[in-house]
């Protein structure tokens, strides 16, 4: 299954009519994504007929948030609600380890839809230990990249963490430069069965072809 990050109303639907299982959207891709605007996802939740996850960040830069701008995030959660899917966000601690109080109050705002932890998770200082921590606040899927800056040169970590991510329910998702030339190579060294990618060759929308070619491995 392919996850697309999406920054935008054209790129979602390029990716919807490339094959994408499902569509992570976010606002500003130099930084690493952001809350979109209310009226791209209520668009998109009309058009697309494929899940939407929404991005729930108030700023770029860290992931330990102020109280103020943990109310902005509770805001936003309440107020996508009726368009979205999911939601993706991930809190961390100043000590940078998963911030459990603040994260199972969103997941709990969030119900009944699901919500992923983001690749924040790479900043922790145990993984594994994260993973159990995430499980616990009631997320369903965790994006990471097994904390290297790629999938790739994270996937011995990543193959332990899928291990662990099932031992908790949670799916644990590869992310960061996964393309059709290196996702099967993933899908071997990691046994994970969601795969996340911006799919962005060139520009700044993703390439069709490329969905395309990255969902064409799965069949072989």
């Amino acid at each position: 299954m392919l996850e697309i990050a999406c920054f935008s109303r054209e790129a979602a639907l390029i990716a919807k009519s490339a094959g994408a299982d499902r569509i992570e959207f976010c606002a500003r891709y130099d930084l690493g994504g952001l809350t979109p605007a209310f009226d791209d996802v209520s668009f998109l939740h009309s058009d697309l007929h494929i899940p939407l996850f929404v991005m729930i960040r108030p700023r770029g830069g860290d992931f330990t948030y102020t109280d103020q701008e943990l109310r902005h995030m509770q805001q936003d959660i309440v107020h996508f609600k009726s368009v979205a899917d999911g939601f993706v966000f991930g809190i961390l601690t100043p000590e940078k380890e998963i911030d459990g109080e603040k994260c199972k109050a969103l997941v709990e705002l969030a119900a009944p839809k699901p919500c992923t932890f983001h690749r924040a998770i790479d900043e922790t200082n145990n993984l594994e230990k994260s993973i159990e921590s995430i499980a616990a606040c009631g997320f369903k899927n965790v994006l990471t990249s097994g904390g290297k800056s790629s999938a790739i040169e994270g996937a011995e970590t990543l193959k332990r963490l899928v291990i662990k991510g099932h031992e908790n329910n949670l799916e644990v998702m590869p992310g960061g430069g996964v393309r059709s030339s290196n996702i099967s190579q993933l899908r071997e060294r990691t046994d994970a069965t969601w795969f996340h990618s911006a799919a962005i060759l060139e520009g700044g929308l993703p390439s069709s072809d490329e969905i395309k070619t990255m969902l064409s491995s799965f069949l072989t």
